[in-house]
């Protein structure tokens, strides 16, 4: 399916005012429509691999390796930190 340049600016637009909140919950009913039936083991533990690995490296970049800036940001101890960095082999 083609897009003309205006239904792309409104796409755009509607995910500029999509919340986090929103984009999350839409995400996960993505994912149980897209499993089925089938029931996820620990799944509580798997989305916070999903969401903590791709949130350090946005923070990352953001605070061009920042540790101190990045607890800050995240509102845990630099000890916290470098303990999740080092669990997804993000540590110096």
């Amino acid at each position: 399916m083609e897009f003309t340049m205006i239904e792309k600016m409104a796409i755009a637009e509607n995910l500029d005012n999509t919340t986090l909140r929103q984009a999350v919950k839409d995400t996960l009913r993505n994912y149980f429509t897209n499993i089925g039936g089938e029931q996820p083991v620990d799944f509580y533990g798997i989305l916070l691999e999903e969401i903590e690995r791709p949130l350090l490296e946005v923070l990352i970049n953001h605070t061009h390796y920042n540790q101190v800036r990045m607890a800050h940001i995240l509102g845990i101890s630099r000890g916290t930190l470098r303990k999740k960095l080092k669990q997804y082999g993000m540590l110096d």
